[in-house]
């Protein structure tokens, strides 16, 4: 896991050339490390060698320890910290062919939120599956990472977390910059399970803005949505102090609340009255929010637990409600006290 060098890892590769992943890949070339990112297509690959990723940052110029190839394969030899930025429902397909394929004591770091369809697994679990890595070599990054404000160099936290505080503390150096302060943690349940439910509740608040309501209607739902994501990730056992920290209530206000978010502007795209196709087509990106809805969804039901905000934006997003119908339904709810474990009264 270290070099002969100061720095934790000779050598980075990040698989995906998004906005994200590219971002990211700069913030550990500033930091010192050699970064190779790994693209689909030849056009952005080339771009990212020559110093830009027009199509994801427009008017960023990278470092020059920044490189980019469509070789998957000969993307990840040799790299001692192996990022992983894709669309969640698609992670497992492109990075299997690399099991067995990563150095020796290689760690892989998941930036992707969400849970996976049909098994319910969280991104770092997905990863550890399909590389066949144990959970001692995985790590996440996750929290108010916007990445158009960490590319413009906008001051900036987030959250790395690792069940070994070791493997933590030497991603978490190997991406901290002058404007980019990482946390260490080693509740990765918890940092996960925050990533990937406040994506859903962002579609939300998007909703409700495309609706026309005002700040109190998405400070409720903000509010509310934290509950439920503390309350999903405690029935996981996931650790309490993680749900109001960056990667919890930072991570949320920062998605809910911003333009730059692509969870939020779908939602407000379905408030408006799109489609959910017509939705993803007038966004930017991919809102992994939509397609991790359900999947959120049916974990909270496999332990019992309640979520109706989420249970709404699975309703809107896969066309079994109108926005309205879910207004109306979550206010015609029974009344409760205020809390995670509250029940209705009466």
């Amino acid at each position: 896991m270290t070099s002969s060098t100061s720095r934790p890892f000779a050598r980075a590769t990040v698989i995906g050339s998004g906005a994200w992943g590219t971002t990211f890949a700069a913030l550990l070339a500033e930091a010192g490390t050699p970064t190779t990112v790994w693209a689909r297509r030849p056009e952005v690959a080339e771009e990212i060698t020559a110093g830009h990723n027009e199509h994801y940052l427009p008017g960023i110029t990278l470092p020059g320890l920044v490189s980019a190839t469509t070789d998957l394969e000969g993307a990840v030899e040799g790299a001692g910290l192996v990022v992983v930025a894709l669309p969640s429902q698609s992670a497992r397909q492109v990075v299997s062919p690399l099991k067995g394929r990563l150095a020796d004591g290689a760690a892989a770091v998941s930036l992707m939120k969400g849970i996976e369809l049909g098994t319910g697994l969280r991104m770092s679990e997905v990863l550890g599956q399909a590389l066949g890595l144990g959970c001692e070599r995985l790590a996440v990054v996750s929290g108010p990472n916007l990445a158009d404000e960490i590319a413009a160099g906008q001051p900036t936290a987030t959250v790395v977390a690792a069940q070994d505080e070791a493997l933590a503390a030497a991603v978490a150096a190997s991406c901290a910059t002058s404007t980019f302060r990482p946390y260490t943690n080693t509740d990765v349940l918890g940092v996960e399970l925050c990533g990937a439910v406040k994506n859903v509740i962002a579609l939300a608040v998007g909703i409700a803005a495309g609706r026309g309501l005002g700040d109190n209607s998405k400070a409720t739902l903000i509010t509310r949505g934290l509950v439920e994501i503390t309350r999903l990730g405690l029935a996981l056992g996931a650790r309490p102090e993680t749900f109001s920290g960056l990667a919890g209530m930072g991570d949320l206000v920062a998605t809910c609340s911003s333009p730059l978010s692509r969870n939020q502007t779908f939602g407000r795209h379905l408030g408006q009255g799109m489609t959910a196709e017509q939705a993803s087509a007038a966004s930017r990106g991919v809102a992994e929010g939509a397609r991790s809805a359900r999947a959120v969804r049916d974990l909270a039901a496999a332990h019992g637990v309640e979520m109706p905000l989420t249970a709404g934006v699975v309703a809107v997003v896969e066309g079994h409600a109108t926005t309205e119908e879910v207004t109306d339904a979550l206010l015609a709810r029974p009344r409760k006290a205020e809390g995670v474990n509250a029940a209705p009264l009466g």
